[in-house]
């Protein structure tokens, strides 16, 4: 089993920066891809971005590209997305997800975490 934690959600004013950490722990010598996806209530999780398990390619939203980066040191076992320049509409709850492969949908991931909370304030 693989367990997926969350961490560095908060308040911020727009055009702001926070850095979100993914640390995924249970299975010794395995590195997995890991996604961000971002829900508001009542719609479903969103894409943010991945990055594959030697952190050799990353993708992103278009709605965050430019602006999301996503890095990963396997030697933590953590993976970080360095939001910058952030907006109202990025409010949501943020989720870490670790899977074989990248993917776009949230089905393509195994284990969740159980989210961090991210406010922009206008």
């Amino acid at each position: 089993q693989v367990q997926v934690v969350e961490s560095g959600g908060g308040l911020v004013q727009a055009g702001g920066s926070l850095r979100l950490s993914c640390t995924a722990s249970g299975r010794a010598g395995r590195s997995y891809a890991v996604g961000w996806f971002r829900q508001v209530p009542g719609k479903g999780r969103e894409f943010v971005g991945c990055i594959s398990w030697n952190g050799g390619r990353t993708y992103y939203a278009a709605s965050v590209k430019g602006r999301f980066t996503i890095s990963r040191d396997n030697a933590k076992k953590t993976v970080y997305q360095q939001m910058n320049n952030l907006k109202p509409e990025d409010t949501a709850v943020y989720y870490c997800a670790a899977g074989e492969n990248c993917d776009y949908v949230a089905e393509g991931y195994e284990y969740w975490g159980q989210g961090t909370q991210v406010t922009v304030s206008s």
